[in-house]
């Protein structure tokens, strides 16, 4: 006798507004690296995956780590029609769990030539505070910010340093409440 399979959770297709305000909630996140932007809520769905699902698209290749077994992934793929591709080749990429040493460095990164070919990812963390200090500069920062956030993948700042600016993944910090913070490729981050 097989053990029962789990259902497919089934991932809202977001109504217009609520993509458009999740949409801004990342575009802010990003052009004000450090400061936090609220996602809205899209029922049971995790805050980590909002942003991914509502920038897919049929030409977006996706990718969610940390699903037990993939029943997020496919409700996106099926939710999007998004094509769904391993961490290194995916433009979106949504991390339910924890970043393993080396999977930063891994995802796509872009080229000093097609920056814009580097993925997204969307990074759910504990909180976005009470975790060691990062301090933050770059564009979008008047001098420099400071941020906490719990739950970063422990090769954060060496795996970022090593990508040469224009190349490197963005990152949206997500918390379970959908607070997040954006760092840009462009954001330089250093320990405190």
């Amino acid at each position: 006798m097989s053990a029962p399979t789990q259902p497919v959770p089934t991932l809202p297709v977001l109504d217009a507004d609520t993509a458009q305000r999740a949409f801004r909630a990342v575009l802010d996140a990003l052009a004000r690296p450090g400061t936090r932007a609220t996602l809205p809520r899209a029922g049971q769905v995790p805050a980590a995956l909002l942003p991914v699902l509502a920038l897919a698209d049929l030409d977006t290749p996706v990718c969610v780590l940390g699903d037990q077994g993939g029943t997020w992934a496919d409700a996106l793929t099926t939710a999007t029609s998004a094509p769904p591709a391993p961490p290194g080749s995916a433009r979106l990429v949504a991390a339910l769990r924890r970043l393993e040493p080396g999977e930063l460095a891994g995802l796509r990164t872009g080229s000093a030539a097609a920056p814009e070919d580097a993925a997204l990812v969307a990074l759910a963390v504990p909180a976005l505070a009470g975790g060691p200090a990062l301090r933050l500069s770059g564009p979008g920062i008047p001098g420099t910010r400071t941020i906490t956030p719990r739950g970063l993948p422990t090769d954060l700042v060496a795996a970022r340093a090593r990508a040469a600016f224009p190349a490197g993944a963005d990152l949206l910090l997500v918390d379970p409440d959908g607070a997040v913070l954006g760092l840009p490729r462009s954001t330089r981050i250093e320990e405190d």
